[in-house]
């Protein structure tokens, strides 16, 4: 309580963010626009995976420059999240977000048309400055526009629109390549986005309201922080984005975790300084003392280095290892797309009523899918391992479910409606880095195994399923931090339950 307090007394000198009451109807149109726009930002992340043996042949890219396409989208996304919600919290979140969409649409056109490798590099990065822009402004309108069970019900709904775009978007690009052919196919993957983006920018427009009251207040952005944060972000990702697990991996690129460090320390020591002089730094370290955003921010994040690992590793061991085609392979992951999406709305709706509990079991879940999923790869005849895995994924699509959206509801539950686009981009760089470190060392594990184990002693098969196995080790040790977070933070709040009653009846 007293966290929550002193968070709302520091964002006191802050623009103050208007909540406009509105329909139902009208709420929920503004949701649905937002929330598909995060999708649409999801989902390439995970559908341009696919494109990149295609985009090798068309283009004739370099291995360094498929990874940038890759990680450059990743690593600019990540830059621009906490300043971007920062910057939210002060101005209009509208207007940021259509700003965010019209240059993702902007940018998805330019990579479409993209004639060399260099053009569709730039664009990529100009895409990731996009996605960073916009994403903070979703979960800021969200928490704006929804109070009580209601916000549990969009946060619901709006986990239900990630996780089917997490788990969707592998087999969405091998569609579209089979469906535009090997030459060109990959240039649909951006093409699918330019009607999308016209008609969001157009909905957005039309039915997103105005947040924000006027403000004669000077705006306050912290130019020495965002510099010190750019710097610490760029230095923690880039060494994890350019790990592949070949034996052609430059070791020097680990010489970065100490520039990491090095500034890591400096904006920490910045931020306080900043904070004492009595302005609003770019962070808000208080936002940390609330335990149910510190340890929501650290369950989202381990559960986001888990599952795009294992998405990963499971599509390449089905293409690689057991010569499934990619759009194939990719459909084994529809299952865990679709139970996520029907658990996730079941899961914002009883979030309010059984709070972390749905957490832990969700957690559980997904613990089982990972166990399942590894045993039908060491274990299962290869003509049947495919469907096993689809069929394990459901259990854990259910387990995904219970997870992403009751959690955002519990992590956002304490924080101030002004400081929600910040707090939720601070989670969301939580899940970037996550996923950047996840995908590293699963690849590493999966691709070291390879290179170290002799084909000639026996079969390929037999070396992908060790591979698989080493790199599945990585996703259960990430999601059992997670698990365990959880159960402390619910042990945390079934002690402190008492005496919190025992202070309200006094």
């Amino acid at each position: 309580m007293s966290d929550a307090k002193q968070s709302t007394a520091r964002s006191a000198a802050q623009p103050q963010t208007l909540t406009i009451e509105l329909s139902p109807a009208r709420r929920w149109r503004a949701f649905w626009v937002c929330v598909t726009v995060a999708a649409i930002t999801i989902l390439d992340l995970s559908k341009v995976n696919v494109a990149l043996p295609s985009i090798e042949a068309a283009l004739g890219a370099q291995s360094t420059e498929l990874q940038l396409i890759v990680s450059g989208y990743v690593l600019t996304f990540g830059l621009f999240l906490v300043p971007m919600g920062r910057l939210g919290d002060q101005r209009s979140r509208r207007t940021l977000f259509i700003v965010g969409l019209s240059l993702f649409t902007l940018a998805s056109l330019v990579c479409a048309i993209a004639p060399t490798t260099t053009v569709l590099l730039i664009a990529r990065l100009v895409q990731g400055v996009a996605a960073g822009i916009q994403m903070p402004q979703v979960l800021g309108l969200i928490q704006q526009l929804f109070q009580g069970k209601e916000r549990g019900r969009a946060f619901g709904l709006f986990g239900a629109t990630i996780g089917v775009a997490t788990a969707f978007g592998p087999t969405l690009g091998g569609l579209v390549i089979a469906l535009g052919g090997p030459t060109d196919g990959w240039r649909w993957i951006f093409w699918m986005n330019l009607p999308l983006g016209l008609i969001a920018i157009a909905l957005a427009i039309w039915v997103l309201p105005t947040t924000r009251t006027r403000s004669r207040k000077p705006l306050e952005l912290d130019p020495v922080g965002v510099g010190l944060f750019a710097v610490t972000v760029l230095a923690l990702m880039w060494p994890f984005l350019f790990t592949t697990g070949s034996p052609d991996d430059n070791p020097q690129r680990w010489w970065l975790l100490v520039v990491f460090v090095l500034f890591a320390g400096a904006f920490v020591a910045w931020e306080r300084r900043y904070t004492a002089s009595g302005r609003n730094p770019l962070i808000p370290f208080s936002l940390f003392r609330v335990s149910s955003y510190r340890n929501g921010t650290i369950i989202q994040s381990a559960y986001f280095t888990a599952l795009p690992s294992m998405f990963l590793l499971t599509t390449l061991y089905l293409q690689s290892g057991l010569g499934i085609p990619p759009v194939f392979a990719g459909m084994v992951t529809i299952g865990f797309a679709l139970s996520s999406a029907i658990s996730s709305w079941y899961g914002g709706n009883l979030v309010s009523r059984f709070g972390r509990p749905i957490v832990v079991w969700g957690l559980a879940l997904v613990l089982l899918c990972v166990a399942g999923l590894t045993i039908a790869a060491l274990y299962a005849p290869d003509a049947i391992t495919a469907y096993v895995m689809a069929a394990v994924m459901v259990i854990g699509g259910i387990g995904g479910g219970l997870v992403i959206a009751p959690n955002q509801t519990l992590t956002l539950a304490d924080i101030p409606v002004k400081q929600g686009g910040l707090a939720g981009s601070v989670g969301q760089l939580g899940q970037r880095i996550g996923t950047a470190v996840g995908t590293a060392v699963a690849l590493a594990l999966f691709y070291s195994t390879i290179y170290r184990e002799d084909p000639g002693s026996s079969s390929d098969s037999v070396v992908f399923h060790d591979a698989y196995g080493f790199g599945m080790i990585a996703v259960a040790l990430f999601v059992s931090i997670a698990f365990v977070v959880a159960v402390v933070d619910l042990s945390a709040r079934r002690r402190s339950a008492p005496r919190a009653q025992a202070r309200a009846r006094t």
